[in-house]
C-alpha cells in the first residue's frame, strides 16, 4: 500500500485541537482529555457501521496524546510542528506510539481489531495468513435456480521455486534495510479531515516489507528479487441451487501467496443477483405478473401462462370451481414452484399477481348490438342516489393520481424536505 506521507501538500495537523485542549494545557489536562476521547471513540464501543470512523479518531487522539504528554516531543511539536516527527524537520524523529501500552494504561488492553502494528520491536512479524481476494460475481436468476459450474483461468503470485521466497541467489547474504531499520514497515502520520490525524503503518518500498535487501548481483535470477512469480491455473466456481444475493463462495488457498505467511488466503466471490424481466425473488419465493384478458377473467382459460426459470411451461386451468371470476390484483399461489432451498429438495412458492387487459377504446363500435347484449349479461349498475337537492351534469377528463393536491401539495412535500415548519400563532 502506498500512502501519502505527512506534509505532502496536506494542511498542518493541530494536535491540541484533536484533544480539545488549549496550548498551555497541563499534563493532567492532556491525560484527562485523552482518556475522554479514547473512551468515546474506542472501536469496540460503537456500532459496526461507525467502527471505521471511530478507529480513525481513536488513533488520532492516541497520537496526539503520545506527543503532547512527553515534554521533549511537545517542545519539538510546538517549535517545528509535525515536520519534527517525519524526519524532515530539525531533530526529526519517528513518533512511535505503542497502542497496547496506552490501552493498558487506561484499562482497555486486549487489542483492537485491525490495529496490529507489524514490524514494531523485533523485526517484521510472521503473517499467519495472506489476505483474501474479494470479488463480486453477477449471477442470473436462472443460474441461481438451476445451479452452475463456471470454469475460468486465474493468474496468481506463487512463492519462487528457485529461491524459496527469499529473493536472493543461493548462499547470498541479505543486509538490513537502511530505510526501515529492518522493520519492514514505516510509520506515517496523515491528516484525513479537520482535526483528524491518523497513524498508519505502510510497507517499506525499499525492501518490499522484508526488512532486508540484496545487492543487485545477489538477487534471484528467476524472480528478480521479487520473491514470487506468476502462475496461471484453471479454477472452477460452483454456484449451488438456491444460492442468493450476498452469499459467499470461497476457493480456499487460491489467493496470492506471500513469502513468510503460514497459510495462503482464499478467493472469495460475493454473489450479486441480476434483475429478471419476469420474476422477482423474495427469500425462497418467486412472484410474477399473470396477464389475462377481460374475457379470460370472466369466463376462464386453460393455457401456458409463463415460462419458468428452467424452461418449463407453467400451465393453468381456471376456474377450478364453477363460477370463479378473477379480479385485478388477486394473487394465485402455486406451491413448490419457487426457488430451491439449500441442501434440500424443497422449494419455495410461486405467486402470480393478476393483471387484466381491458379492450381498447372503440372496441365495440363495429359490433352492433354487442354492448346491449353485454349489459344484459353483466350485473346491473348501482341504483342512483336520490336524496340530493339538485343534480349537475359535469364534464370530466382522465388524470394522474399524482396530480391530486396540485402545486400546493407538491410545495408541501418540498417544505417537508427542509425540516419541520414552525407553527405561527397570531393573537386576535
Amino acid at each position: 500500500m502506498n500512502g501519502a506521507t505527512p506534509g505532502d501538500g496536506a494542511p498542518e495537523v493541530d494536535l491540541y485541537e484533536i484533544l480539545g485542549v488549549p496550548r498551555d494545557a497541563s499534563q493532567a489536562d492532556i491525560r484527562k482529555a485523552y482518556r475522554k476521547a479514547a473512551l468515546a471513540h474506542h472501536p469496540d464501543k460503537v456500532p459496526p457501521e461507525q467502527r471505521e470512523e471511530a478507529e480513525t479518531r481513536f488513533k488520532a487522539a492516541s497520537q496526539a496524546y503520545e506527543i503532547l504528554y512527553d515534554d521533549e516531543k511537545r517542545r519539538l511539536y510546538d517549535t517545528h510542528g509535525m515536520a519534527a516527527f517525519d524526519g524532515r524537520g530539525p531533530g526529526g524523529m519517528g513518533a512511535e506510539v505503542n497502542m497496547e501500552d496506552i490501552l493498558n494504561m487506561f484499562g482497555m488492553g486486549g487489542g483492537i481489531p485491525g490495529m496490529g502494528m507489524p514490524g514494531m520491536g523485533g523485526g517484521p512479524r510472521r503473517m499467519r495468513k495472506s489476505p483474501d481476494e474479494n470479488q463480486k460475481y453477477e449471477v442470473s436468476l436462472e443460474d441461481l435456480y438451476k445451479g452452475k459450474t463456471v470454469k475460468f483461468s486465474s493468474t496468481k503470485n506463487v512463492i519462487c521455486s528457485k529461491c524459496k521466497g527469499t529473493g536472493g541467489a543461493e548462499k547470498a547474504q541479505a543486509k538490513e534495510c537502511s530505510q526501515c531499520k529492518g522493520q519492514g514497515v514505516k510509520q506515517v502520520l496523515s491528516q484525513v479531515g479537520p482535526g483528524m490525524l491518523t497513524q498508519r503503518m505502510v510497507e517499506c518500498g525499499a525492501c518490499e516489507g522484508t526488512g532486508q535487501v540484496y545487492n543487485p548481483k545477489d538477487k534471484c535470477k528467476k524472480c528478480k528479487g521479487k520473491r514470487v512469480t506468476e502462475e496461471k491455473k484453471q479454477l472452477e466456481l460452483y454456484i449451488p441451487r438456491g444460492a442468493r444475493e450476498g452469499d459467499q463462495i470461497r476457493l480456499e488457498g487460491e489467493a496470492d501467496q506471500i513469502p513468510g505467511a503460514e497459510q495462503t488466503g482464499d478467493i472469495v466471490f460475493h454473489l450479486v443477483e441480476q434483475s429478471h424481466e419476469v420474476f422477482q425473488r423474495t427469500g425462497n419465493d418467486l412472484s410474477a405478473k399473470l396477464d389475462i384478458t377481460l374475457a379470460e377473467a370472466l369466463t376462464g382459460f386453460h393455457r401456458v401462462v409463463l415460462k419458468h426459470l428452467d424452461g418449463r411451461g407453467i400451465e393453468l386451468n381456471h376456474p377450478q370451481e364453477p363460477g370463479q371470476i378473477l379480479r385485478p390484483g388477486e394473487v394465485l399461489k402455486i406451491r413448490g414452484e419457487g426457488m430451491p432451498m439449500k441442501k434440500s429438495d424443497a422449494k419455495g412458492d410461486l405467486y402470480l399477481v393478476v393483471e387484466i387487459a381491458f379492450p381498447e377504446d372503440g372496441y365495440f363500435l363495429d359490433k352492433p348490438g354487442a354492448l346491449e347484449q353485454l349489459q344484459k349479461l353483466l350485473p346491473p349498475p348501482e341504483p342512483p342516489i336520490e336524496d340530493v337537492d339538485e343534480a349537475d351534469e359535469v364534464q370530466f377528463e382522465l388524470a394522474d393520481i399524482d396530480e391530486i393536491g396540485g402545486e400546493e401539495a407538491q410545495g408541501a412535500w418540498e417544505d417537508d424536505e427542509d425540516g419541520p415548519q414552525q407553527a405561527q400563532c397570531q393573537t386576535q
